[in-house]
C-alpha cells in the first residue's frame, strides 16, 4: 500500500485527484499508476484502470488471475467492473468513498447477481494517510 500512496501523492502533484493503485502477483509488482484523467483527457483513466491496462500488457494476457490490487480509494462502479472482468483475486483499498464508491457503498457492484467475478475485499488499509492525501488536495483547491 505504500507504493499506492506514493503513486497517489505523485498524481496529486500533477493536479490529478490523488488516487494510486498497485497490482502485485506474489511478491512482484506488476504495475503501478496514479490517476491520469486530466493528463490523458480521458475520464476512464482512473488509477485502477491504468494499472490494470499496464498489468495486462506486462503479463501479455487479459485476465489478472492470481493478482492483487491495492488502491488508496474505494473503487467506483467503472473500476469495480474492470476489477471483476480482469479477475483480480484480492482488492485492498484505503479510504471508503460514500459518494462515488461502488464496493461497499453505492451499487455494491460485487454483490450484484450480474457480477461475473468478485474479489476478496479488504477495506481501511492505510486509511488515514489515504484520506489525508484527498483531504489536503481538495482543501488546497478550495483555498485557491
Amino acid at each position: 500500500m505504500e507504493q499506492a500512496l506514493a503513486e497517489a501523492a505523485r498524481a496529486g502533484e500533477r493536479g490529478e485527484v490523488p488516487v494510486g493503485a498497485v497490482i502485485v502477483r506474489g511478491d512482484d509488482v506488476v504495475a503501478s499508476a496514479g490517476n491520469e484523467t486530466r493528463a490523458r483527457n480521458d475520464p476512464t483513466a482512473h488509477a485502477e484502470i491504468v494499472a490494470i491496462r499496464m498489468a495486462c500488457e506486462a503479463l501479455g494476457q487479459e485476465r489478472l488471475t492470481g493478482c492483487d490490487l491495492y488502491v488508496t480509494l474505494e473503487p467506483c462502479a467503472m473500476c469495480a467492473g474492470a476489477i471483476s472482468f480482469a479477475r483480480i483475486r484480492r482488492l485492498y483499498y484505503g479510504v471508503a468513498d460514500e459518494k462515488g464508491g461502488a464496493v461497499e457503498h453505492g451499487s455494491r457492484f460485487f454483490s450484484q447477481a450480474t457480477c461475473h467475478h468478485s474479489p476478496d475485499v479488504y477495506s481501511a488499509i492505510a486509511e488515514a494517510p489515504s484520506a489525508a492525501l484527498l483531504r489536503d488536495f481538495f482543501a488546497a483547491r478550495r483555498s485557491d
